[in-house]
């Protein structure tokens, strides 16, 4: 992949589901080797357009383009893809008898021959994988004995262990309490500075200030598409939640905080 090709894009983007028209037509670039966050009011689009970029929906529901590492993403055969595109969602069920250590090694099997018995750099891949996500010493439990959050660790563990180049994750932080939120923030700047690129859609603001790139979705449309320390970008957050928000500075961190001095709109 050259350098300046993008790692994922999208060009005529239309997405139908039923008879709503979730994205009407959207072209995007994602630059490889940073971390996009996708934030946006409730009913964007967002959640739809990480699965339209994951190749998640159905044919029937997409038209346009969307393109991976420069290449048709319909055109990549399905283990190539499996190894390139790693994916995790929200709310994930399946498996709760499986143990940790076996839900991780699922996301492994891009790498495996049919049938065959995972390799010395699989086993390894695991567990660093659980290691990274604090869930190495649960490795042998059963994952239906799990927390909302602990599975959510484990869930994330398994996207890991593909080390694929490119990480798109719905809504992480899910029912991680404030500690564990932290550590997936270090966990995504120390995937970035190894070369991976990481889209995460989030509603945590905050968390989502924290990464490289902000895409801001409102209608299915692109609103804007930048840098999460510039000012263009603070404002274009700021006027799609309709300035109940405020992007503030402290300790060298930007933070999206509730603004009181608006009306309150209804619940």
């Amino acid at each position: 992949m050259n350098a300046a090709t993008p790692m994922l894009a999208a060009r005529g983007l239309r997405v139908r589901l039923g008879l709503r028209e979730v994205i009407p037509c959207l072209d995007l670039a994602l630059p490889a080797g940073r971390w996009t966050s996708v934030v946006g009011p409730n009913g964007a689009g967002k959640s739809t357009l990480l699965r339209a970029l994951a190749g998640l929906l159905p044919a029937r529901a997409v038209q346009g383009q969307v393109l991976l590492q420069g290449r048709p993403l319909a055109g990549w055969p399905a283990r190539d893809r499996a190894r390139a595109l790693a994916w995790l969602g929200q709310m994930e069920t399946g498996g709760d008898e499986l143990s940790v250590f076996d839900v991780a090694m699922l996301g492994r099997m891009p790498h495996q021959r049919w049938l065959a018995a995972p390799s010395a750099a699989d086993h390894a891949a695991v567990e660093q994988a659980l290691r990274s996500t604090q869930a190495w010493e649960w490795r042998e439990r059963p994952l239906g004995e799990l927390s909302g959050g602990e599975r959510q660790r484990v869930l994330l563990a398994r996207a890991l262990a593909v080390q694929a180049p490119l990480l798109l994750m719905d809504e992480p932080l899910a029912n991680l309490d404030p500690p564990h939120q932290a550590d997936w923030l270090q966990a995504m700047r120390a995937l970035v500075v190894q070369g991976t690129t990481v889209v995460s859609v989030l509603h945590e603001l905050s968390a989502a200030l924290q990464a490289d790139d902000l895409l801001i979705v409102a209608d299915g449309r692109v609103r804007h598409q930048g840098p999460c320390a510039d000012a263009a970008t603070h404002r274009a957050l700021e006027a799609v939640f309709d300035h109940r928000i405020q992007v503030r500075s402290l300790d060298g961190q930007w933070l999206a905080v509730p603004r009181l001095d608006v009306a309150a709109a209804p619940l």
